[in-house]
This record gives structure tokens, sequence and C-alpha cells, in this order.
């Protein structure tokens, strides 16, 4: 049960930091912002998940 349980968590992580992607990317932000967001998405999906949270682009 413990492999179900974790390929589920990971699915919905995977599909969270693609929508934080998208929503960087659809953002009024300039092309160098977007570009460092998406890398550190990619880069440290959990510290850069929260750090967008906390201070990423709005709207």
């Amino acid at each position: 049960m413990g492999i179900e349980v974790t390929g589920l968590l990971s699915l919905i992580w995977l599909i969270i930091v693609i929508w934080a992607i998208v929503k960087v990317a659809k953002s009024s932000a300039s092309g160098l912002a977007k570009l460092i967001w998406i890398v550190v998405l990619l880069i440290f999906p959990l510290v850069g998940l929260i750090v967008w949270f906390l201070f990423g682009p709005k709207g």
C-alpha cells in the first residue's frame, strides 16, 4: 500500500509544480523573471514552490 500512496502523492505534487510553472508563464512579469522562477521551480521543486507562493508574481 505504501507504494501506491507514494505514487499518488508524487503525481499530485507534479501537477502542483506544473500548475505553478503555467501560472508563472502566464503572469505579467518580465521574461527574465519568468525564466528565473521556472528554473527555480524545476531545480528546487519544494523550496521553489514555497518561495513562489510567498514572493512570486501576482496576477
